[in-house]
């Protein structure tokens, strides 16, 4: 029998990675973890495929593709922060042949801290899940754009 197969949100940034998961019928986002970086983005690049390996194992399902948030500037333009997830995308073709789709992620943080701020949660629990929740919604942008498409 053939595994179920999801897509996985990345939420990249230097100092943490907000991972997302697509249900099986890739309409609904759902969290994942945040993902701790390594100072080398070769060597969190490593960690990260290796826990996937292992998470993905464990509820026996296959990654379809990776959707990493690309953080352009309000005119569209690619500025510093795009040019470090470019490069930690490349990273991750390197080391893994899973197709990565890079998906505009303007104003998803903004968003998902304004999400967590109607919670109750602190604002130190808020800062430890806003890279997750800022995953969930650029995967959940993806995945509703592929059903409009159809």
């Amino acid at each position: 029998m053939r595994k179920q197969t999801r897509i996985i949100g990345i939420d990249y940034g230097m100092a943490r990675i907000g991972l997302s998961c697509s249900d099986p019928t890739k309409l609904i986002a759902m969290p994942i973890t945040v993902f701790q970086c390594e100072k080398k983005v070769e060597k969190t690049v490593e960690k990260l495929i290796a826990f996937l390996q292992d998470h993905t194992s464990k509820l026996e399902y296959e990654i379809e593709s990776f959707v990493v948030g690309l953080p352009l500037l309000l005119s569209g333009k690619q500025g510093l922060l795009a040019d470090e997830v470019n490069y930690f995308v490349e990273e991750l073709k390197k080391k893994s042949s899973i197709p990565v789709i890079l998906w505009d992620e303007r104003l998803t943080t903004v968003q998902a801290e304004r999400t967590l701020q109607q919670s109750s949660l602190t604002r130190k629990k808020r800062a430890k899940v806003v890279d997750v929740v800022s995953a969930v919604i650029i995967l959940q942008n993806y995945l509703d754009s592929q059903r409009r498409s159809f």
